[in-house]
């Protein structure tokens, strides 16, 4: 896995102040994304020891309320995997930090995939410029969905999200 940024005390990206792992590799390539560099796979640096560290300093942080997954796309082939074992390591060392994560997937298609047993809220759903709004909390554009993952998947029907939060702030 490659990435191109490591954020940190964001409060953009999730609820409280978070670090956010800003990942490389995504195909969904919105119109108007605001952050194409993370598009190629191949881009920005390997996601090494010291990248895992500088994380880990972060969430060692007891007003840090977790990490966010963004990019790019966390679950573009080249970063499932990794992005994966990573989320398995920090709900193991840290069980209270929540993880939150973007993707350019919808619900419908993921919300079986084992990546989501670690994931708290996931933000589902390309960016649609025609739907943008600067007033939507934690998401670009009115299609996309800020979804409580763990509520959902302790429903009868998995594939009908619950939603975090109301459209504006």
């Amino acid at each position: 896995m490659r990435y191109h940024n490591i954020t940190k005390d964001d409060m953009l990206n999730g609820d409280g102040l978070r670090v956010v792992l800003w990942v490389a590799g995504c195909n969904h390539c919105c119109k108007e994304c605001h952050n194409p560099v993370t598009w190629d796979p191949d881009g920005g640096l390997l996601f090494d020891e010291k990248a895992k560290q500088e994380i880990c300093e972060q969430l060692d942080k007891s007003y840090i309320s977790g990490i966010t997954f963004s990019g790019g796309d966390p679950l573009h082939p080249a970063n499932r995997l990794d992005v994966r074992n990573f989320m398995a390591q920090i709900k193991e060392k840290y069980p209270d930090k929540t993880i939150w994560m973007y993707t350019g997937d919808s619900w419908e298609n993921i919300f079986d995939s084992p990546i989501m047993q670690y994931v708290d809220v996931v933000v589902d759903g390309e960016f649609h410029i025609e739907e943008k709004d600067p007033k939507l909390l934690w998401k670009g554009s009115k299609n996309q969905r800020v979804i409580d993952v763990k509520q959902t998947l302790a429903q009868e029907d998995p594939k009908v999200p619950v939603l975090r939060c109301p459209d504006y702030a």
